[in-house]
């Protein structure tokens, strides 16, 4: 199965108009005085296996390199881009850190903050890696190693879907409202959403604004960073109409995405919703919070939704991938570890850690879960996949973008203050 898709507008161009910051100085080469080396790794997983995954690897690495000591931080996720970008602009960054490709990973790059790759990669990395190393392209140049896919989509609880009558997966808006209708009459919420981290509400635009803009819209506003198209205003409609059906749990507002059992995926994993949209990560994220702790049994998955009257071709997904760059003043010891995280074994038991997606096409066998491997065949069949729109279009429009659709579900804002919050970042 073919499931190495570029993901469109990943392989970005430097826009001229990002302000330019200074090559990072300082914060040592991680050369010790006894000529060991110290490589210190920023990662977002911070409990259960993945945060094992971590500390083995880095163990594994280690035996197989004497001299070399890797340091390990665990950062919550929704800390991670704050913490990192402070950590940049210090010049004294983790030599390892988690990067997501896109217009995020273009202004890291602009700023001299991250190691050109693109003679450091293996060749059998390359091999296996396929096409979604071009997720981490800038200017034709690599600046990161990945290592999961992660196409979203909407997970749910089979049986919670089965109690409230609802027999198949909705392949419209309209049935999806119709089934939630359904299941709020069983007494439990039909969607969960972490409103409070602001990234997962803005999840429902992104995928409004998939169904609503062409690949070519999509693509050009990752070099304008602009909505100047109607199709963006389409989107903040549509989402507005679907929010007035009043889909999701209680207190969407205050709810966090993947912290504890009262978390959006907390929810889903406990029973009290049936449905929640988010990327491939979530079968282990819903795992660490079930009250066994173990994956959900009846886990499922569909794809958005179609939305009629858009410009978005059928099929097409939202999602990101994961990835691990180099601060530039990294050792020569970290593109190793790149290179050693992406052989079959590590991407097997990255995918088995994780319950997810495997960047390398070599560790597909390691996916077993029914609603990853739903996942996995809708990916290969989509004519295209979009970055998420908070990374594609960098952190400054990105946050904007996503505070504006958070006003909106709070009844604060407006699909048009959504188009003019973003134009107004991209000109700053």
């Amino acid at each position: 199965m073919n499931t190495r898709k570029i993901l469109a507008g990943a392989a970005l161009a430097v826009a001229g108009t990002l302000a330019l910051g200074g090559c990072a100085a300082g914060g040592g080469s991680g050369q010790n005085a006894d000529g060991s080396v110290t490589l210190t790794l920023w990662h977002n997983s911070t409990t259960g296996d993945g945060k094992k995954y971590w500390e083995d690897t880095a163990a594994a690495f280690e035996a197989a390199n004497p001299g070399v000591t890797i340091e390990i931080q665990a950062v919550q996720n929704e800390e991670m881009d704050g913490k990192l970008q402070t950590a940049l602009n210090s010049g004294d960054a983790p030599d390892l850190f988690m990067a997501r490709g896109g217009g995020k990973l273009a202004d890291i790059v602009t700023a001299g903050q991250a190691m050109d790759l693109t003679d450091k990669i293996s060749a059998d990395a390359k091999t296996a890696l396929g096409s979604s190393l071009p997720a981490f392209e800038i200017d034709g140049k690599n600046y990161g190693m990945p290592v999961a896919v992660l196409p979203s989509g909407i997970f749910t609880s089979q049986d919670l879907l089965t109690a409230a009558g609802v027999t198949a997966a909705p392949k419209t808006i309209d049935e999806l409202e119709a089934a939630n209708t359904k299941i709020k009459a069983t007494g439990v919420a039909p969607i969960a959403v972490g409103a409070k981290d602001a990234w997962p509400a803005a999840h429902w635009y992104y995928n409004f604004a998939l169904r609503a803009c062409s690949k070519d819209v999509l693509d050009s506003a990752a070099a304008s960073r602009s909505f100047d198209d109607p199709c963006w205003l389409k989107a903040g409609e549509d989402l507005q109409s679907f929010l007035a059906t009043q889909p999701f749990n209680d207190g969407f507002l205050t709810t966090a995405a993947q912290q504890g059992a009262g978390s959006s995926a907390g929810l889903l994993a406990n029973h009290q919703a049936a449905m929640e949209l988010m990327g491939a990560w979530d079968p282990g994220v819903i795992a660490s919070l079930t009250p066994d702790e173990q994956p959900l049994a009846d886990l499922g998955w569909f794809p958005f939704p179609e939305v009629s009257g858009g410009d978005g071709e059928p099929g097409a997904m939202m999602g990101g991938v994961d990835g691990y760059s180099c601060w530039v003043n990294a050792p020569a010891q970290c593109t190793d570890f790149l290179n050693f995280l992406v052989n079959k074994q590590n991407q097997e038991a990255y995918a088995k850690a994780f319950q997810t997606l495997p960047a390398s096409s070599e560790a597909e066998g390691a996916v077993t879960t029914p609603a990853l491997k739903s996942v996995l065949e809708a990916y290969s069949k989509a004519p295209y996949v979009s970055v998420w729109l908070d990374t594609l279009y960098g952190q400054n429009v990105g946050n904007a973008l996503n505070v504006a659709v958070v006003d909106m579900f709070a009844g604060k804002g407006s699909p048009q203050g959504i188009v003019d919050a973003v134009n107004a970042a991209a000109s700053r």
